[in-house]
């Protein structure tokens, strides 16, 4: 991978023709440090966010070794990646047989989540009733708190999962309940609902459990969007895990998860486009939400951002632009609003910032548009970030402009 000072300085030497990726590898460093020190208990890195192989490699060296994967393919790459010297979860609680068998029969996968009883059957047979699995039920749990929920497709209902907690013990090894309190959570009060949630049902169901899982949701920083700084989360779980532990029976024997993405990974990457028009405040890009800017598009996320001009003054007075993409699909559309200097123009690279998580993985090639495929790692610190010395969300110029 190219290595370069900073961003103005890869574009001035790349050019890109179709949209580049940065690669901060520092602020990948600093994340994963910080869960890695400061979570308490086992931090599982979800694959989905960013399959990259360097970032995954990135991980890795700084110490990450538990992965949840969602599919098969996922399951794969970490097995080619680490070997043997990975655990895998497979926590997509809608799994093929297919993959379900090759998980652990072909991968030596034993952590699985259900939110049914279909799927445990499913489980069952195809490991032929194994003894060792770790199941993990998941529940349904309030998203009240998320940019993005996800408890409507995923999840059992408090009442519901009394007795499939019952069923899941009996088969289980190691029994586990997790959830997910949604998307970009903005809120630490969101594990506390959770939390006593999960006590609540297991209580109800009158079993022993071997692990809580608090899944992800831990929320990065974007333009708008400034969550709480992320020790506060990491107390409000401790706090609760402490309040279950000592309500349960060899509840000091519970192992505490979680499984952070977006958090790890946002502001490790950015993506460069280029303005191929301007009419009026619309600027149409060479990237949009059938690439890596899908969340600025359907969730109406809106990213940091800088012009990276690579001759010539700009103006000092900002205007708030909207995007279109370049394909045909007039739902290739970013309302924004993306402050930029009231000059910018056709020609012009602007960096976007944040697109570590959920970036480079959602491109499609529709309409034969694709990013540059390799990424460049810069040293240069992200255009926003939640790990500066204190952990509290800070910028270090998003609207900051670079010109030659």
């Amino acid at each position: 991978m190219q290595r370069f000072k900073d961003a103005y300085t890869a574009v001035e030497a790349v050019q890109p023709e179709n949209p580049l990726f940065l690669f901060r590898p520092d602020a990948l460093s600093k994340a994963a440090g910080f869960f890695l020190s400061q979570f308490p208990g086992t931090v599982l890195y979800a694959i989905k966010t960013n399959p990259e192989p360097y970032v995954l490699k990135a991980l890795y060296a700084e110490g990450v070794r538990h992965f949840d994967v969602a599919s098969l393919p996922e399951v794969v790459l970490a097995r080619k990646l680490f070997g043997k010297d990975a655990t895998l979860y497979f926590m997509h609680t809608v799994k093929s047989r297919q993959a379900i068998r090759e998980a652990y029969h072909t991968h030596n996968v034993r952590h699985f989540s259900l939110d049914s009883e279909e799927e445990l059957m499913k489980i069952l047979q195809e490991t032929d009733n194994a003894k060792d699995l770790c199941l993990y039920v998941r529940l349904a749990i309030p998203n009240n708190y998320a940019e993005l929920s996800l408890t409507d497709k995923f999840g059992i209902n408090a009442v519901d999962a009394v007795p499939l907690l019952k069923k899941v013990r009996w088969h289980a090894a190691k029994l586990g309940i997790c959830f997910h309190v949604g998307s970009q959570c903005m809120h630490p009060d969101a594990y506390r609902i959770a939390i006593r949630m999960a006590r609540k049902t297991i209580r109800a169901a009158g079993v022993s459990v071997d692990m809580l899982d608090v899944g992800g949701g831990f929320p990065s920083v974007y333009p708008g969007m400034t969550p709480p700084p992320l020790h506060t989360f990491f107390s409000a779980i401790q706090e609760e895990f402490a309040a279950m532990k000592s309500g349960m029976k060899g509840g000091d024997n519970i192992q505490l998860m979680c499984e952070p993405g977006r958090a790890l990974v946002a502001e490790s990457g950015a993506v460069v486009v280029r303005v191929e028009l301007r009419k009026h405040e619309m600027l149409y890009i060479n990237d949009g939400t059938y690439g890596s800017l899908f969340d600025a598009g359907m969730p109406h996320f809106v990213f940091p951002l800088r012009l990276l001009r690579t001759n010539g003054d700009v103006a000092p007075t900002m205007l708030p632009f909207s995007f279109f993409g370049p394909t045909c699909d007039t739902l290739d559309f970013m309302k924004g609003p993306f402050y930029l200097p009231e000059d910018t123009a056709e020609g012009d690279y602007i960096e976007i910032g944040q697109l570590g998580a959920y970036g480079r993985i959602f491109t499609t090639g529709f309409n034969g548009f694709a990013p540059e495929k390799k990424a460049v790692a810069i040293k240069e610190e992200p255009l926003m970030t939640v790990f500066g010395e204190s952990h509290a969300p800070t910028m270090s110029g998003p609207l900051e402009i670079i010109a030659a």
